[in-house]
């Protein structure tokens, strides 16, 4: 049967991209950054896993204003990056998994979550800056991957509670799949930044490293922080960080960290990564 044995949470940091992109990796600002990625690509290259559930937002490239949903699947068998303004990313198309994709669908419904199905969507920086962090630069990704795309753009986004009991689900809905699948769900977006108005370059430093321990120590109290506590300490933008507690449910409470790193600045954001296993 399939199961869902680890997680990643990661910041998915447009400019990380393009430092990835146009060979920036090794220069002295960026170098610190990439070397803490070293030892977790490493892990995932030992590890194999078949399957990626990648939970992210899209920046108005799938969605706008017009269409809004909550969470969102991807079903197809291949997803082409997305235009963001200045060409699509030089990353290679991601491969879906349709069956898992809408048996997840088919699962999380039936136990009462209102998932929009999508059959065609490009995928952006969201997801891709993810896949690069812990792949580097090749020419196919090595692994399926189904998106799940959450609204943390427009008010009013889901709370943390609500995340981690769709993570919970996704986790049940994966152990009924018949498919012999090791599956790693991502949680990306964040940490602490806000990218406008007087507290532009807001970075919180002690709240972050606190939301890192309490993803093994406490992952109630993390379901728990409030819409106006993630704005107040860790900017407007931090609000992403609800996407982390989807894949914290999605594993066993008892989980392991095997592996994180903290790094500050990436452009103007903070940029943390940390790996959990079950056990």
């Amino acid at each position: 049967m399939a199961k869902i044995s680890s997680a990643v949470f990661t910041s998915h940091v447009p400019a990380i991209g393009a430092a990835v992109d146009h060979h920036k990796t090794k220069e002295p600002y960026w170098a610190p950054l990439f070397e803490g990625y070293e030892p977790a690509k490493a892990w995932i290259k030992k590890r194999r896993p078949d399957v990626a559930i990648i939970v992210y937002n899209d920046h108005a490239s799938a969605f706008s204003l017009e269409l809004i949903p909550t969470f969102a699947i991807g079903v197809s068998d291949h997803f082409e990056p997305a235009d963001e303004g200045y060409g699509p990313r030089k990353v290679p198309a991601v491969e879906g998994h349709p069956e898992l994709a809408w048996h997840l669908c088919e699962s999380l419904i039936l136990d009462e979550f209102d998932m929009t199905i999508v059959n065609e969507m490009p995928v952006d920086h969201g997801l891709t800056v993810p896949l690069s962090i812990m792949f580097g630069e090749r020419e196919n990704w090595p692994l399926k991957v189904i998106p799940l795309c959450v609204n943390v753009i427009q008010y009013p986004p889901p709370t943390g509670n609500r995340c981690y009991a769709l993570g919970k689900a996704i986790r049940k809905a994966v152990s009924a799949f018949g498919q012999d699948l090791d599956v790693v769900i991502f949680g990306t977006g964040g940490m602490s930044h806000q990218l406008q108005g007087e507290r532009a370059g807001l970075i919180n430093e002690a709240f972050d490293k606190k939301f890192l321990d309490d993803l093994t120590r406490d992952p109630d109290a993390l379901a728990a922080i409030s819409h106006e506590k993630y704005i107040r300490e860790s900017g407007s933008e931090g609000i992403e960080m609800v996407m982390w507690l989807i894949a914290r449910g999605a594993l066993a409470e008892e989980a392991v960290e095997i592996y994180r790193s903290y790094h500050v600045p990436a452009s103007n954001t903070a940029a943390g990564l940390i790996i959990l296993e079950d056990r």
